[in-house]
């Protein structure tokens, strides 16, 4: 066989999920170039010739690349290299990570990193006394793992001018003493009172990141994802300069769609400033199609917007109902707009106010320009109205589940459920809802807020159980558990579909392009509560090994 007509790569040995309901299961696949040119079984291995690489899958099971719908990846490889409090749990495991980050780092200017989780603290509010004795001599601005609050010592309050004659801005809130003095923790909005001040990020500590970032998702078997932040935001770098370096230099191997950041603070004349920076920033493997509207907060702190008051810590009817950052009649108006030019609205909703809120503008939308392919998303999705699980099929809007968070765990054991009470506590993560109405679900991991590992995702979203989590520990409403080929398609085709690469990923087929991975063993020949053991063994983008 000449070599024109060989395939450059064949997988072949073992079972393979092509995602393809006409054709699910196969045995070997071939590739020549960046595309798969033959899916079947021993027929394919006509293909192989003198100088094909041939990968002897041993049983393992191949898959389409894994796609995250919702990541901040350069945020999270910047964190790798700073203070980085996400794999400690504890107190204890804090003061000493960042007691030994300051000792390393003697030069710096400020202490900067984060990672840390609400339910090591009581009521999840840090206090600015407990940095002071780790750092007395620098300013402390360490945001905790879900982004939506920072922890800062004297310091940085002092550096920031913040007492207890600050005001509370109109999207944050300064937790303080009975005095009205700060206490070190600082909500939503309010964080960037102190985050301003922290020195910028430069361009080449951006691209680090960034390339970190991309080889660590590479080995979780992470082809594509939308990076759900572009823009200036709070003390956020912009990711954006790290992204055109890299897809210029080739060094960006990952198809990623960027979400342009809406500035809540501005109105409809920031879209052509979004216009002009669609254009700049779409070029090889970056298409800046996107735009992001964060519409809530967290629940955990009480920002998310709820269709009636948050429970206190009395069981009893409080007087906050979240925050809404856009006004809804607003948010008709700009989401309209967006979709008539084209743009793809990525909408951060987590209470039922804001789910309710974001479908209201979708369907305001439809309204004006008709049924457009824009394919707008609601992304985490914590708190869902029954009556409001429907419009999502019938809109056109896509579920993106973060499903690592749909687990009993102390955040939502404590410092979600008894806020919530015991009936919306019920309306929580509602996948199997979503699925049986008809929902076109997507994946992603919120990364750094959560874990990027698709297969631990894939995991809770299909026994609704931590996989570290104690024998014993009760599932989380088990009616909306799914699938392991739903949970699967959710993070493969799904996220595809979302990203406007459905047409060529997301599925294994003659054609496509062979964005692959290899797993260790097939979860599917396995109980459920094995699936989280699961590991990447090899990447492939393009026919391209880029983990192995």
């Amino acid at each position: 066989m000449s070599d024109t007509t060989s395939a450059d790569l064949v997988l072949t040995g073992g079972p393979v999920h092509t995602g393809s309901p006409a054709r699910s299961r196969a045995t070997s696949v071939a590739v020549r170039g960046e595309r798969v040119v033959a899916v079947g079984h021993d027929e394919v291995r006509e293909l192989i010739g003198p100088r094909t690489e041939v990968v002897d899958l041993a049983g393992r099971l191949l898959v389409p690349g894994f796609q995250d719908a919702h990541a901040h990846p350069v945020g999270g490889g910047l964190e790798m290299g700073q203070c980085d409090l996400s794999g400690a749990t504890t107190l204890a495991e804090y003061r000493e990570t960042i007691t030994a980050y300051a000792r390393t780092h003697a030069d710096a200017e400020w202490i900067t990193g984060g990672g840390w989780a609400m339910e090591a603290f009581p009521g999840g509010l840090p206090t600015a006394a407990e940095l002071d004795v780790l750092v007395p001599d620098r300013p402390v601005y360490l945001v905790n793992r879900d982004h939506h609050g920072a922890w800062v010592n004297s310091l940085a309050l002092e550096r920031a001018g913040l007492d207890a004659r600050t005001p509370d801005p109109s999207d944050g809130r300064i937790e303080r003493d009975p005095d009205g003095s700060p206490t070190g923790m600082l909500q939503e909005g309010a964080a960037n009172l102190v985050g301003r001040l922290v020195p910028a990020v430069t361009r080449e500590e951006r691209v680090a990141g960034l390339l970190r970032a991309q080889a660590l998702l590479h080995s979780l078997g992470v082809t594509a994802w939308q990076d759900a932040l572009l823009g200036e935001h709070a003390n956020l770098t912009d990711p954006t300069d790290a992204y055109l370096a890299c897809a210029d230099d080739g060094s960006l191997t990952a198809r990623v769609v960027g979400a342009l950041w809406w500035d809540r603070a501005r109105g409809t004349e920031q879209i052509e400033e979004l216009l002009a920076r669609r254009a700049a920033g779409t070029r090889g493997r970056l298409r800046s199609t996107t735009v992001k509207i964060m519409q809530d907060g967290v629940a955990e702190n009480g920002t998310a917007a709820l269709l009636t008051p948050y429970l206190d810590g009395c069981g009893c009817v409080s007087d906050n109902s979240g925050i809404s950052f856009v006004p809804p009649e607003d948010l008709k108006k700009y989401v309209t707009e967006l979709d008539a030019h084209g743009f793809q609205v990525h909408f951060h909703a987590l209470g039922d106010r804001a789910v309710r809120e974001a479908l209201d503008a979708v369907e305001a939308a439809r309204g004006a320009n008709g049924r457009t392919d824009t394919r707008p998303h609601l992304a985490h999705l914590q708190v869902v109205h029954p009556d409001d699980i429907g419009r999502f099929r019938a809109l056109g809007a896509t579920a993106n589940l973060q499903p690592l968070w749909a687990a009993h765990e102390p955040q939502m054991d404590e410092l979600t459920i008894p806020f919530l009470g015991r009936e919306r506590a019920a309306w929580q993560y509602p996948f199997g809802a979503l699925l049986r109405s008809g929902a076109t679900l997507a994946a992603g991991s919120d990364w750094p807020v959560s874990s990027p590992d698709p297969l631990q995702g894939i995991h809770v979203a299909v026994n609704r159980v931590a996989p570290e989590a104690p024998a014993g520990t009760p599932v989380f409403l088990p009616g909306e558990r799914i699938g392991l080929l739903d949970a699967l398609t959710a993070y493969t085709a799904g996220s595809a579909y979302v990203n406007h690469l459905d047409h060529e990923t997301g599925t294994i087929a003659e054609g496509f392009l062979a964005d692959l991975v290899v797993l260790d063993r097939d979860p599917f020949a396995g109980p459920p509560e094995e699936i989280g053991a699961t590991k990447v063994e090899q990447t492939f983008v393009g026919g391209q090994r880029v983990f192995g």
